[in-house]
């Protein structure tokens, strides 16, 4: 098995990013959304600085990134972020180093919270945020309706102790 490696995210990496993002949204559990979006509109809504994607050789296996909460002030240090990683990379630490990765980013940034949304059905990404330190604030139930059903989510947070 090769070494995965991580890097910022580039335009050039679209293509793979998008496909690991609608194979996620074709599994059901992973958002409301059902269809990824143009890189345009992907790129426009995420936060430069704070982009990675874990790759093998040429292979993209994973990507995380972040988008801001809001636009006031006193929110400037919450973000909330996603992580998706190509079903035959899993189980090999690709998730674990992503969120890795975009702790160091957020932390040396100033960021102080970094939220996310995830369906409960979705075990692995609850036990992967657990493992990275992340803390189930509450379940929001009924949250919004996911084809013909109403979905709950599960808060996480994870508040940075240097921040």
């Amino acid at each position: 098995m090769s070494e995965v490696s991580l890097r910022p995210m580039r335009a050039a990496d679209a293509g793979a990013v998008l496909a690991i993002y609608q194979t996620g949204l074709d599994g059901g559990d992973a958002s409301f959304e059902t269809a990824a979006p143009s890189w345009e509109a992907f790129d426009a809504g995420r936060l430069p600085a704070h982009r990675f994607v874990a790759v093998d050789g040429p292979s993209v296996l994973g990507w995380v990134a972040v988008t801001a909460v809001s636009s006031r002030p006193v929110y400037a240090g919450v973000v909330e972020h996603s992580v998706y990683v190509d079903p035959a990379a899993r189980g090999r630490g690709v998730g674990r180093a992503l969120l890795g990765a975009l702790i160091d980013s957020t932390e040396r940034a100033g960021i102080w919270t970094i939220q996310s949304g995830i369906f409960p059905e979705n075990a692995a990404s609850l036990a992967l945020h657990q493992a990275a330190g992340f803390r189930t604030v509450g379940v929001r139930e009924r949250l919004g309706r996911h084809g013909d059903r109403w979905r709950d989510v599960v808060l996480l947070e994870r508040r940075s102790p240097l921040v």
